[in-house]
Formats: C-alpha cells, sequence, structure tokens
C-alpha cells in the first residue's frame, strides 16, 4: 500500500507541476486587479481547482487561521459576488491596525483558478509597493500561506480520489473475475451437458435404427400370424360344415 501511495503522489505531482502551462501554480506574483473602475495592486496566484473550491477554501482557510470572515458568497450559493470581503477586521500578520481585505476569483482555465488578493485600511487606501511596503509584503505572505495550504489540500483531495479510483477498479477487476470463473464454470457445466446430450442422441439414434429394423420384423411377423389365423378360421368354418 505504501508504494502504491508514494506511486500517486509522483503522478499527481507530475500532473500538477509538468508543462507550461501549470508551471506557475502556487506561486505568489506582484500585480493589479481592476476594482471600483480603478487599478489596485495585488498578490495574485494560480491554485488547481475550480472557482467555487477556490471560493470556498479561502474564506475557511481565513477563518481558520485568522480568524476573518468574508461577506459575497451569498446564501447558499445565491448572490455571489465577484469579490470576497472582509471589511474593518483584525489582521495582525498585515498590520495592527483594522483593513479591508479583498479577494477576487477567477478561472483562466477549467482546471485552474486565480486568486487576487488585495485591501487596504479603507475605501481610500489600498495596499501596494510602493505606498505601504510593508504592509503589502504581509498580505502577499497571507496569499504564499494560502497557495501552500491550497497546494496540500490540493494534493490530499487528488490522492482521497486516486485511491478511491484505485479501490473501485480493484473492485471491479475481483467482479470481473468472479464473473470470469462463474462463466468459465457455466461453460464447463453446459460442455458437459452437450456431451451427455451428443451421447444420448446417439444412443437414441442407434435404438431408433433397432426399433426400425425390429418394426420391420414385427410387421412380418404380424402378417405371417395373420395369415396362420386365418388358416386356422378357415378350417375350423370347414369342420363346422361336415
Amino acid at each position: 500500500m505504501k508504494s502504491v501511495f508514494l506511486f500517486l503522489c509522483v503522478l499527481l505531482a507530475a500532473t500538477l507541476n509538468g508543462g507550461s502551462a501549470t508551471a506557475q501554480l502556487y506561486e505568489v506574483r506582484q500585480s493589479s486587479v481592476n476594482y471600483e473602475k480603478q487599478e489596485r495592486p495585488a498578490a495574485k496566484v494560480l491554485v488547481d481547482g475550480t472557482p467555487d473550491w477556490t471560493r470556498d477554501f479561502w474564506q475557511s482557510w481565513l477563518k481558520d487561521t485568522y480568524n476573518i470572515k468574508t461577506k459575497g458568497n451569498g446564501t447558499l450559493g445565491v448572490g455571489k459576488r465577484d469579490v470576497l470581503t472582509a471589511k474593518q477586521v483584525p489582521a495582525s500578520s498585515v498590520s495592527g491596525k483594522l483593513i479591508d481585505l479583498y479577494a477576487m476569483v477567477t478561472a483562466p482555465s477549467d482546471s485552474v483558478t486565480e486568486l487576487a488578493v488585495f485591501g487596504g485600511y479603507d475605501a481610500k487606501t489600498y495596499f501596494s509597493p510602493e505606498g505601504t511596503p510593508t504592509e503589502f509584503a504581509a498580505m502577499r505572505n497571507m496569499a504564499q500561506n494560502f497557495a501552500a495550504a491550497a497546494r496540500l489540500k490540493a494534493y490530499r483531495e487528488q490522492i482521497e480520489a486516486a485511491e478511491k479510483e484505485l479501490r473501485e477498479t480493484e473492485k471491479e477487476k475481483d467482479r470481473l473475475e468472479k464473473e470470469r470463473v462463474s462463466l468459465a464454470k457455466n461453460t464447463e457445466s453446459n460442455l458437459e451437458k452437450i456431451e451427455s446430450l451428443k451421447k444420448q442422441n446417439m444412443e437414441n439414434k442407434l435404438k431408433a435404427s433397432q426399433d426400425s429394423a425390429q418394426l420391420i420384423v414385427n410387421g412380418q411377423q404380424l402378417e405371417l400370424r395373420k395369415a396362420k389365423l386365418q388358416r386356422r378360421k378357415d378350417r375350423l368354418s370347414t369342420l363346422d360344415r361336415k
């Protein structure tokens, strides 16, 4: 089982990191987003997963790590906003003051999601590498920590999914093997029955041939006995007339 687990780890690592399309997965980079009709400095990172998966994990990770609750996910998935927000929340790893924290989730491909993290002290003061380098670096570090957690979660979930597929494949293999054995036994039984029926057919054919020959003999005997009977009747009739 350990060797299987190591194989799955290697396979998933190759999947997550292989090719130029995924070369920058989980690597935070400095960029910007358009929010409220202006470009805001942001820390962006690509993660392996759907937008819903990324949104949900970002929210649960923020709550578990910083006790920060975000808004914008709607009710039961209805009314989702493009940007998840947490207004005037404490984040000591970023600043000793209350901050506004934002996250924008987009999907550049079917299997990869981009998370853009940005924020500031209020609606007028956004963190930037130039204006607030310490806060922006701390916010970028927050995004990097999230990326590491997301990578670990993706590995675990994909390993669990691969293990489930492996179990299902093994189960299907066992089912097919049982079915193969059952069919082989059934085929063997049918062949034995066929041989028995062939033998019975040959015996029946021989018996029918013997019966046909005996029927001819019986027919001949029947004619002889009829003639014999008729002769005796004729003799009796002659005797009765005397």
